[in-house]
């Protein structure tokens, strides 16, 4: 089961940010504005990579973005809205391997 992406502005210092709370703390850092298309997030942050569980493996947020199916997103929840289910896909197909499972259960 996934989580939604998230839609207020508290801050969680002691949280762990992954996957779509990941995107969003890098959204708010950067100059990008809305609406914006798929090239100006991708030229944005594009390169930025994104941990996308919590044991901190990453992916681009630029091919996150190719897996999107819209060109243009009105706001940032738009934006994240659109990238939940991909990220949740990758995670899935990623975070199941032997390695990733003990990792999640050592405490480092």
């Amino acid at each position: 089961m996934g989580v939604r992406p998230p839609s207020n502005d508290d801050d969680d210092p002691e949280g762990i940010e992954f996957g779509i709370a990941a995107v969003d703390a890098r959204l708010r850092r950067s100059d990008l504005s809305f609406p914006a298309s798929s090239d100006d997030v991708a030229a944005e942050l594009g390169h930025e990579r994104v941990p996308y569980e919590p044991n901190g493996n990453t992916v681009s947020l630029g091919e996150m973005l190719e897996e999107v199916d819209r060109n243009r997103f009105e706001s940032r929840q738009e934006l994240l809205n659109a990238l939940h289910e991909p990220f949740e896909e990758h995670r899935r197909k990623h975070s199941g391997t032997v390695v990733s499972q003990v990792r999640s259960l050592l405490p480092f």
